[in-house]
C-alpha cells in the first residue's frame, strides 16, 4: 500500500441474506467484550429478523458465544482479528494501529459493507478513529458531539454533547443543536423538536461569552430551528425541550450524575422496603408500577449514543453495559440507519456552512467565524486529546 493511501475494508467479503440490514460489532470492546457484545447482538436479532451481523474480534472467543446462540450464528458472520484496543490506551496510539476489531468494524461502514457500527469500547479510540476513517460531514465541522436519550416525564428527549469534546464554542455549540435536532427526528419521529441550550439561567445575560453567543444567533431563527433558550439543569429530566445542547464537559457529569442518582434511588428503595414486614408488603403490592418506574431509570434503558456529524452511523455504547444495555445501543443505530437522519443533518449543516460564509464578518459575530482547516494530523491529535472518558 502506498504511503498516504487509507488502510484498505476489512476482508474477507462474505454472502450477505437478500434484504439483510448489516451491522458491524466491535466485539471485544467494553469492559466484557465479546461475554456481552454477542449476546447483545442476539437481543437485538430477536426484536429485528432481518439484521445480519459482522462481529469483528478473536474468533476462538467469538465462537464461543455464538456456539450458545445458533439464531444468531446464522445470522452473522466472524470478521477475525487478535488485535483490539484496550479500554485505557491512549488515543493517539490506537490511530496508529491497523487491523484491530475497532478500526475493522468502522472500515466496514466506510466501504458500505455495514450500515452502522456499535462499539462499547474506548471512547477516545472510538471518535478519533471514526473521524479518521468516515471523515466528517461537511468540510469545516470540526469534530462529532455525543449524543445520548435522556429519560424525562414526556418519555426520552436528547441531550449532547455528553463527552466528544471538553470545551465547545459557539459555533460547535449551534452544530450540536442542528445535529441534535435531527438525531431527535430521526429516533423519536419529532418533526419540530424544541430546543434548549443549557446554562446556569434562564436569563440572557447569564452564562460565559460562548453559550450567549450561540444563544443570540439561535434566538435570530435563521436556520430553521425551534429554538426554546436557555434551560437549566432542573429542565433535564421534566421534558421542557426535546433536545438539551451543552459541551461535552457539562455534559458528562450531568450524565454521570443522572447515572448515579438513578442507582442511588434504586438502593434507597430497596433499602426502604426492606426496613420492615409492612415495608415489604407494600412493595409487594407496587410490585409492577415500581418495576416500570426502575426500568424507565435505568441508565441500560437509553444506553446507546451516536457520534453526530460523521459520514457514517458510529454508535457508543457504556463500556460496563450488559447484554440487554448493549442491544438498545444496536437499536439505536438501527433507528438511524432506517431513517434519513444522514440526508437531514448534512443538510442543515450545509445550510449553517453557507449562512457563515455571507454573515459572519458582515454581523460581527467572530466567535462563530469559520475557522482555518489545521492539518491533517495536528486536527487528529486534537481530536484525541479533547474528549471526556
Amino acid at each position: 500500500m502506498s504511503e498516504g493511501k487509507e488502510p484498505q475494508s476489512p476482508e474477507p467479503k462474505f454472502p450477505v441474506p437478500s434484504g439483510a440490514l448489516v451491522i458491524a460489532i466491535d466485539a471485544m470492546g467494553g469492559d466484557h467484550g465479546p461475554s456481552v457484545t454477542v449476546p447483545g447482538a442476539a437481543a437485538a436479532l430477536v426484536a429485528r429478523p432481518e439484521l445480519f451481523f459482522q462481529l469483528h474480534g478473536n474468533p476462538q472467543q467469538i465462537e464461543a458465544e455464538l456456539s450458545k446462540l445458533p439464531a444468531l450464528k446464522a445470522r452473522s458472520v466472524i470478521v477475525p482479528t487478535d488485535q483490539f484496543i484496550a479500554m485505557d490506551e491512549k488515543p493517539a496510539q490506537a490511530i496508529r494501529r491497523r487491523n484491530t476489531s475497532l478500526s475493522n468494524a468502522i472500515h466496514a461502514v466506510k466501504s458500505g459493507e455495514a450500515r452502522a457500527v456499535i462499539s462499547a469500547g474506548n471512547t477516545g479510540a472510538l471518535m478519533a478513529l471514526s473521524k479518521m476513517i468516515l471523515k466528517m460531514m461537511t468540510d469545516d465541522l470540526e469534530r462529532p458531539a455525543i449524543g445520548c436519550s435522556w429519560p424525562n416525564t414526556h418519555g426520552f428527549g436528547t441531550v449532547l454533547d455528553v463527552g466528544a469534546n471538553v470545551t465547545s464554542d459557539a459555533r460547535q455549540l449551534i452544530e450540536f443543536a442542528l445535529m441534535g435536532a435531527a438525531f431527535h427526528r430521526a429516533v423519536r419521529g419529532v418533526a419540530s423538536p424544541t430546543i434548549g441550550l443549557l446554562n446556569v439561567g434562564s436569563e440572557d445575560a447569564k452564562g460565559h461569552e460562548d453559550v450567549r453567543e450561540a444563544h443570540k444567533l439561535l434566538k435570530e431563527n435563521t436556520l430553521g430551528l425551534n429554538y426554546h433558550g436557555f434551560v437549566e439543569g432542573t429542565d433535564l429530566c421534566s421534558g421542557t425541550v426535546d433536545v438539551v445542547v451543552t459541551d461535552g464537559f457539562t455534559g458528562n457529569v450531568a450524565l454521570k450524575t443522572a447515572e448515579g442518582a438513578a442507582h442511588f434511588m434504586k438502593a434507597l428503595l430497596k433499602q426502604a422496603f426492606k426496613s420492615s414486614p409492612f415495608a415489604l408488603l407494600g412493595a409487594l403490592l407496587a410490585g409492577p408500577a415500581l418495576k416500570a418506574t426502575l426500568r424507565r431509570i435505568d441508565p441500560g434503558a437509553s444506553n446507546g449514543g451516536p457520534l453526530l456529524g460523521l459520514r457514517g452511523i458510529v454508535i457508543k455504547s457504556h463500556g460496563g453495559a450488559d447484554a440487554r444495555a448493549f442491544s438498545n445501543a444496536v437499536r439505536v443505530g438501527i433507528s438511524l440507519a432506517a431513517s434519513d437522519y444522514e440526508t437531514d443533518i448534512a443538510a442543515s449543516l450545509a445550510q449553517f456552512s453557507q449562512s457563515l460564509g455571507v454573515t459572519s464578518e458582515a454581523e460581527g459575530h467572530p466567535a462563530v467565524a469559520a475557522a482555518p482547516q489545521a492539518s491533517h494530523i495536528k486536527e487528529l491529535a486534537h481530536v484525541a486529546g479533547n474528549k471526556v472518558s
